[in-house]
């Protein structure tokens, strides 16, 4: 080969005449960058497929085995996914191998069930379930506010079903019970005397009527009545999970 036509076989579009090596196509720092959070299966959901189901607010009800560092778990799962909680809280079940996580979050539907999919498949975790819109929840608030005028703040109390927990010339301390909507509009009513100060429960609830707010529970029931007993009733676990074959339930 003559070094004229070594030349001209070298040029290329490059910067120094030469053909740069690699794929044809833009520079990584000029290529379009998706947005959006991913998927359980490390996809990322298009905004715009996602934009189409509009955010609603619900409950999800979980139950979980009492091992230790498991509220961690599932908060750190829900916040990596980038989904907002609302509220939680947690307590214990009729069974003292178990407890109950009530999260409260505001998402378009598919982002509702990759909250139930991923809490699925920690291994504390036994049960998931969506409540309802007709499930039963409550929250509890305590109200501190400014004792200027008992008489009022007493009408307020008792117009929202209260009870009042402490009184002194210069602050009064309510309590109220009730869903979402009765707490918000007990302290909006409140702030007329000055809200010193107010601490909230978060929701809980249970699924109305004969209805078994998760279906672990109602296995369990069900094994109890037939006069059957399981690893983790016994206090012994069969595999690495305690929810084997539905085990650790309530």
């Amino acid at each position: 080969m003559s070094s004229d036509h070594a030349e001209d076989s070298d040029a290329g579009t490059g910067a120094n005449g030469r053909h740069e090596q690699g794929l044809d196509g833009p520079r990584p720092e000029d290529r379009e960058r998706p947005q959006g959070r991913r998927s359980s299966q490390g996809i990322r959901i298009d905004p715009q497929a996602e934009a189409e189901h509009a955010p609603r607010r619900t409950a999800i009800s979980a139950l979980v085995a009492n091992d230790p560092g498991v509220l961690a778990t599932v908060t750190g799962l829900v916040s990596r996914r980038q989904f907002n909680i609302e509220s939680l809280t947690v307590g214990p079940t009729t069974n003292p191998e178990t407890s109950r996580i009530t999260l409260v979050i505001e998402e378009p539907d598919p982002g509702i069930r990759q909250v139930e999919t991923q809490l699925e498949k920690l291994v504390p975790v036994i049960s998931v379930r969506e409540l309802g819109s007709d499930a039963i929840q409550r929250e509890l608030v305590i109200c501190k506010v400014h004792g200027e005028e008992p008489e009022k703040v007493q009408a307020i109390t008792e117009m929202y079903d209260g009870r009042t927990l402490d009184a002194g010339p210069r602050t009064i301390t309510v309590e109220i019970v009730g869903d979402e909507g009765k707490i918000d509009d007990a302290i909006d009513a409140y702030r007329q005397f000055g809200i010193r100060e107010l601490a909230r429960t978060g929701g809980t609830a249970l699924a109305r009527g004969e209805e078994w707010t998760t279906d672990a529970e109602e296995e369990r029931y069900e094994r109890l009545v037939n006069g059957t007993r399981t690893g983790a009733e016994t206090g012994t676990k069969t595999g690495t999970r305690t929810r084997t074959n539905g085990a650790a339930d309530d």
